[in-house]
């Protein structure tokens, strides 16, 4: 392909399977089974749980355990040997040894700037992600950064500028490795030509092809590995175009990807990432197939609630991004969406990457997932997804509109829990005291994935929800925990009733409380039963206006309902109107 034209040629599509062919041999002979004695013993779990009924085949467990992703990629509960020998393996990880662990340094004062990174680089960051603003001094923010042996990768709003003014800080040092001038490939023909010239003459990476910017606002994985096709292809075309050859002008890319603690899909997007430039690169007529991953672990999927977990999130993404090869890694500090982290959140950002290269051995290896099938699989599908949406994009359409559907179907899985968010979603914490951190904007315009939960926790309910605990603790543990989680979720207080013996106990509880319009039944099936009505009975005398249930619906006696599946969303703000 020339990059002067549009996107011609494809990815081999492989033959499907089907998944109950074949042997899942283990060392020992004994260990032997078939493809059928698994679906066998996971039916059975299944008939247990109810999942499946005793009419349905073992079979079904492929359905019921498939999980498909918002670019409607199937991912199987188990791959087998036989997808392996219909599947193509290029673009796998070839990176040997560690990473570059990189830090990333955010709007802020450049003195304070320029003290962090100088912890950050005697605590082992091996090279800086640096946002250079109008006001910049770069002298001050890289006073004492050994330029020679830390990379810079310039984020410039100005990028001819900041380009220039690095260049004459450095004056003769040689600059280390992976030192990039930082030109987006989104940016000015002008700008861009001038900047990749620059850092081509100098020796340096000098583009930036950053698919994080459609990731923070909601793309799927196929809808950023498309999009960083359109810029990488974007910045071969002008820049060949202007004179460079095709081979030098891919040489002064670095793509920038975010990765998630979906583990497996992050691990094979960063492999069919490799994939799907290779396959430019070879249309292009270039010698090169490489492509140089800088991996960011996504904001989208951190939370400004419960932030703590942020560090279980950050792990398991760097974990992928270093499974996946990528050949720098950015931890994000899991006080970031709070605001400018503090030398704790950095510090514990910059060692994940260390432990996970120094006490997991994570790098010892240059491609662990290769030959798993699962992994395999979901890269080849991924890529040929992916090569089928640039085309697409190629064509004209609108990517904003695609994201736009994809958010609305994550929205809809998060409302429903089905995309359960740790401390906002489940198990909220409402008496926490979240860590005050300065504002910095680099969270400004990021969809959080749990924006819609944050944004009722922002502004709690004014008055708790009566939670009518009806018998023994025993018997209403269950649905009040239940219960109160989902309200505190919403930023609701509940007041509970405690054990109770009728109804005649319940409404003296709810008598002695706030009295709030809002009470909740929580109990047994049994116990719903046997006296929930006159229990309704009872809190609608006492003052009660709106009744809830923790399970199934009663008709005609209850008001709303709240169980698994339930859109927890819509139930909650349901519940807030009626607490105004």
């Amino acid at each position: 392909m020339n990059p002067d034209t549009t996107v011609e040629g494809g990815l081999a599509e492989p033959t499907e399977l089907e998944p109950e062919q074949g042997s899942l041999d283990l060392a020992d002979s004994e260990d032997r089974a078939t493809v059928a004695d698994w679906e066998a013993a996971t039916a059975a779990v299944l008939r247990k749980s109810r999942r499946l009924t005793d009419e349905d085949p073992d079979s079904s467990v492929w359905d019921k355990l498939t999980r498909t992703t918002l670019d409607g990629i199937g991912i199987t509960p188990l791959g087998t040997p036989q997808l392996l020998d219909a599947l193509s393996t290029a673009g796998r990880p070839s990176r040997a040894g560690a990473w570059d662990v990189r830090a990333h340094l955010g709007a802020g004062p450049d003195r304070s700037r320029n003290e962090a990174a100088l912890v950050d680089l005697d605590g082992g960051v091996t090279s800086l992600w640096v946002q250079v603003d109008a006001d910049t001094d770069l002298g001050v923010l890289l006073d004492g950064v050994l330029l020679d042996l830390a990379g810079v990768v310039l984020d410039a709003a100005e990028p001819v500028a900041a380009a220039r003014a690095f260049l004459s800080l450095a004056g003769e040092t040689t600059l280390a490795a992976g030192t990039n001038l930082g030109v987006s490939a989104a940016a000015a023909e002008a700008d861009l030509v001038e900047v990749a010239t620059l850092a081509r003459d100098a020796g340096l990476l000098g583009v930036v092809v950053d698919a994080t910017a459609v990731h923070d606002q909601g793309a799927s994985d196929v809808q950023e590995l498309a999009q960083s096709l359109v810029l990488g292809v974007r910045a071969l075309r002008v820049l060949t175009a202007a004179g460079l050859g095709v081979d030098e002008a891919a040489g002064l890319l670095e793509f920038r990807y975010a990765v998630t603690d979906e583990q497996f899909p992050s691990i094979a997007k960063l492999r069919a990432a490799r994939r799907l430039w290779a396959r430019v690169l070879e249309l292009s007529g270039a010698e090169t197939s490489a492509q140089r991953q800088h991996v960011v672990t996504s904001r989208p999927m951190m939370s400004r609630y419960d932030p703590y977990v942020n560090m279980l999130r950050t792990t398991v993404a760097a974990f992928a991004a270093g499974v996946g090869g990528a050949d720098a890694v950015t931890v994000l500090p899991f006080d970031a969406p709070l605001g400018r982290p503090e030398a704790f959140g950095r510090r514990i950002a910059r060692n994940t990457s260390h432990l996970l290269i120094e006490e997991s051995h994570v790098a010892a290896v240059a491609d662990p997932a290769g030959g798993a099938y699962a992994v395999e699989k979901l890269t080849d599908d991924l890529a040929l997804a992916a090569w089928e949406l640039f085309g697409r994009l190629e064509d004209g359409a609108s990517l904003e509109e695609l994201i736009a559907e994809t958010v609305a179907r994550r929205e809809a899985e998060v409302a429903r829990r089905k995309r359960p968010i740790t401390g906002v979603s489940e198990f909220p914490n409402l008496a926490e005291e979240l860590p005050q951190r300065e504002a910095d904007g680099g969270f400004d315009g990021v969809r959080s994935y749990g924006a819609s939960f944050e944004a009722l926790r922002d502004e709690p309910a004014a008055r708790p929800v009566f939670l009518a605990t009806l018998g023994t603790v025993a018997s209403h543990t269950a649905r009040a925990t239940f219960a109160s989680n989902l309200f505190a979720a919403g930023g609701i207080a509940v007041e509970v009733a405690g054990p109770t013996a009728d109804a005649e106990a319940l409404a003296a509880a709810y008598t002695a409380s706030s009295g709030s319009p809002v009470v909740c039944l929580a109990g047994s099936d049994a116990t719903y039963a046997e006296w929930a009505p006159a229990a309704v009975e009872a809190l609608r005398a006492a003052g009660a206006t709106r009744v809830l249930i923790a399970g199934k619906p009663i008709d005609g006696l209850t008001d709303d309902s709240c169980a698994v599946g339930v859109d927890a969303l819509a139930f909650l703000t349901r519940t807030r109107e009626a607490l105004a």
